[in-house]
C-alpha cells in the first residue's frame, strides 16, 4: 500500500491470546473485537470505544437465554463506553442480593418497600451510557439494578434480567435508549424503569416483578409500545411522580397483574392509547393522586371482582374514549374527578347490575355517545355530581334511583 497506512480490525480470542478478558480489552482498539470462550471470569470489565466484546458460539437457544450466554459468566460489574457493545454475557454477583428482604416484599407486594427514585447511588451489573450496544446478556442477583443506562443513546436488546436488588432495566437521566425485546422477571423494584428519561421501550416481557412490569416516574416521557406486562405483583404499567412525567402507551397488553393494569398516580399525564387490559385484580385503569389521562382505543376487561373497571378519581381529570370495557364489578367506570366520556362502549359480564358510568358526588361528568350493555344503570349519578349530556348541553338532574342516586337509565 505504499505511503498509505492502513487500519484492520483486529480479533483477539481469551484465552488463547490473552488469559483475561480486560487485558484483551486493553490490547484492542477501536473496530476490534474480542471473543470470549465460555467459562467465569473476574470482574470488573471496562470496555474501551468501539470495541466488540462477544462471547463464543451461534445464536442457539439454552434455558435463559442464548447458549452461550449462559457459558460464558463475568462476576463482577461491566462498564460499557462510547461506541461498543457487549454480546452474549452473564453478568452477575456485584453488590448484596439478599433473599430475604426480596422474599418478604414480594409476599408483601412491594407494599412496604422505600419509595426510592431508581436513579439513587448504586453499582448495576452493566453500566450503559452512550450510544453503545447491550444484546443477549443475562443479568441476575445484582444488589442494585440489572443493567442501567444513563444518559446517551444505547441499545439495549435481547437481555433477561432477574432477582436483581434495583430494576431488571433502569433508564436514567436524560437517556434517550432503545431498549425492546428484553425478557425482565422477579426483580426488585419493576421489570424495567424511567426516571427522567425518555427511551422507547418496545416489545419486552415484564412479569412477576415486586413492583410494576414497567414503572414509569420522576419527568420521564418514554414511548412504551408493544410490551407484555403481566402477573406483576402490582401494577403492569405504574406511571407516577408529577405533571412532567408524560409517557405515551400504546398496544400494550396488560394482563393479570395484582392490582392495576395500569396505574396513574402523583400528578402524572400519560396518553393511554389501544392497549389490551385484561383479568387485572382490581381496576384496569387507575388515575389517582391529581393525575390527568388520555384514555382512547382500549380495550379494558375483568371477570368478577368489586372493583370498578376503570377508576378516576377525585382531584383527577381525564378523557374516556373510543374504549370497549367489559366485565362487572359495581361499574364500568367510577368517575369522582372530571372525565369527557365519550363513544366507549361498556358490556356488563355476567348477571344484569351495576352502572356502566358512575358519577359520585365530587364529579363533574360530560358524556355521549356511549353505549350500554347489560348494566342496570347507563350513567348515574350521586347528589352533588355536575353531570352534562355533552349531545344536547343539557345538565342532568334525574330522579333517585337505587341507595339514593340519580340515574339516567341505559342506552
Amino acid at each position: 500500500m505504499g505511503l498509505f497506512a492502513v487500519s484492520m480490525a483486529v480479533t483477539l480470542l481469551v484465552p488463547a491470546d490473552h488469559e483475561g478478558i480486560q487485558a484483551a480489552i486493553d490490547a484492542s482498539e477501536s473496530g476490534g473485537t474480542v471473543i470470549v470462550a465460555g467459562g467465569t471470569y473476574r470482574g470488573p470489565v471496562r470496555l474501551k470505544p468501539g470495541v466488540v466484546l462477544r462471547s463464543s458460539g451461534d445464536d442457539a437457544r439454552g434455558k435463559l437465554g442464548l447458549s452461550r450466554a449462559e457459558a460464558t459468566i463475568i462476576v463482577g460489574p461491566v462498564e460499557m463506553a462510547e461506541g461498543a457493545t457487549i454480546d452474549g454475557f452473564t453478568v452477575t454477583g456485584v453488590g448484596r442480593y439478599d433473599d430475604k428482604v426480596w422474599q418478604h416484599h414480594y409476599e408483601t407486594r412491594g407494599s412496604e418497600q422505600p419509595h426510592e427514585p431508581i436513579g439513587a447511588p448504586g453499582v448495576p451489573g452493566i453500566a450503559a451510557s452512550g450510544a453503545c450496544s447491550v444484546l443477549n446478556n443475562i443479568v441476575h442477583h445484582i444488589g442494585y439494578t440489572g443493567i442501567g443506562v444513563t444518559g446517551g443513546t444505547a441499545r439495549v436488546a435481547g437481555n433477561t434480567c432477574f432477582r436483581n436488588m434495583g430494576g431488571g432495566i433502569g433508564a436514567m437521566r436524560g437517556a434517550k435508549a432503545l431498549i425492546e425485546s428484553n425478557v425482565c422477571y422477579e426483580n426488585f423494584y419493576a421489570g424495567i424503569g424511567c426516571e427522567a428519561a425518555s427511551p422507547v421501550i418496545r416489545g419486552n416481557d415484564c412479569y412477576d416483578n415486586v413492583r410494576a412490569g414497567i414503572g414509569v416516574s420522576e419527568g420521564s416521557s418514554p414511548l412504551v409500545t408493544g410490551n407484555r406486562c403481566h402477573d406483576n405483583r402490582r401494577a403492569g404499567i405504574g406511571v407516577r411522580t408529577g405533571n412532567d412525567t408524560r409517557p405515551v402507551l400504546v398496544e400494550n397488553e396488560c394482563r393479570a397483574n395484582g392490582m392495576a393494569g395500569i396505574g396513574v398516580e402523583e400528578g402524572a399525564f400519560p396518553e393511554i392509547r389501544g392497549n389490551r387490559i385484561v383479568a387485572n385484580r382490581l381496576v384496569g385503569i387507575g388515575v389517582t393522586g391529581g393525575s390527568r389521562a388520555v384514555i382512547v382505543g382500549n380495550e379494558v376487561e375483568r371477570e368478577g371482582g368489586m372493583p370498578p373497571i376503570i377508576v378516576v378519581l377525585a382531584g383527577c381529570q381525564a378523557v374516556v374514549s373510543g374504549n370497549t370495557v367489559r366485565g362487572g364489578g359495581v361499574a364500568g367506570l367510577l368517575v369522582a374527578g372530571k372525565a369527557e366520556v365519550t363513544d366507549n362502549r361498556f358490556v356488563r359480564i355476567g348477571k344484569p347490575g351495576g352502572k356502566g358510568v358512575w358519577a359520585h358526588a365530587s364529579a363533574e361528568l360530560s358524556h355521549a355517545g356511549n353505549k350500554f350493555e347489560g348494566w342496570a344503570q347507563g350513567v348515574s349519578s350521586m347528589k352533588g355530581a355536575k353531570v352534562t349530556d355533552a349531545s344536547t348541553g343539557a345538565k342532568e338532574a334525574a330522579s333517585p334511583g337505587p341507595r339514593g342516586d340519580a340515574s339516567t337509565g341505559t342506552k
